[in-house]
């Protein structure tokens, strides 16, 4: 259903992988690439950023939701980067969680997308189609990672979270998964339940 699926986000190096994916916290990948074109053209690299100022930053990204604790964790970031690890991205989730902002879903975009490593990413996309999935059955998306990383060969962990969130973007909705059209509703233990309350809500109308 979604072979060739990938990030949405637009970068053109690793450090600005990692600084679309701070930014598209609370965000949407459209809302990030509509902004950092601009972002990227004054601050191409870790060392650049780093000699700015958060309040020299939000300009650039005030319509992204955050604006001012993401311009703060950028540039924050940058400077780590620069001072620890000599201006290049670390490759390790301990180096990545260590920078300001990073929490383990941005490093894991960034080991998997980046560095083509094994690993699992759980935003809100992830954590709710793999729960309804039943794949999952997690509380916290810590345990959406762990869970998911028992059930999923460890070969397919970088292209499930892909999958999962395209899958979750066009037919799993937060509000109204589109079961009637799901392609997985006869594998889904949440689609009968749904399909019973969209013919309980059409009934009432």
């Amino acid at each position: 259903m979604y072979a060739g699926a990938e990030t949405a986000l637009h970068y053109g190096s690793t450090f600005q992988l990692l600084v679309a994916v701070i930014l598209s916290a609370q965000c949407t990948d459209a809302r990030v690439n509509l902004i950092t074109p601009a972002l990227f053209a004054r601050y191409p690299n870790a060392k650049r950023m780093a000699a700015a100022t958060a309040r020299e930053i939000i300009p650039f990204i005030h319509s992204c939701g955050f604006f001012r604790m993401k311009a703060k964790h950028v540039v924050e970031t940058s400077r780590a980067i620069v001072e620890r690890f000599g201006g290049r991205v670390p490759s390790t989730l301990e180096d990545l969680t260590s920078l300001p902002g990073v929490g383990r879903k941005t490093a894991n975009v960034v080991l998997a997308v980046a560095f083509g490593q094994a690993a699992i990413a759980v935003d809100t996309h992830v954590f709710r189609v793999a729960n309804r999935l039943g794949l999952t059955h997690a509380k916290t998306p810590k345990q959406s990672e762990q869970q998911l990383m028992r059930v999923v060969p460890r070969r397919d962990w970088s292209r499930a979270h892909h999958w999962l969130i395209h899958h979750g973007r066009e037919v799993c909705h937060a509000r109204n998964p589109d079961c009637a059209h799901c392609k997985l509703a006869d594998l889904c233990p949440s689609a009968k339940r749904f399909l019973r309350l969209e013919r309980a809500s059409a009934a009432r109308r």
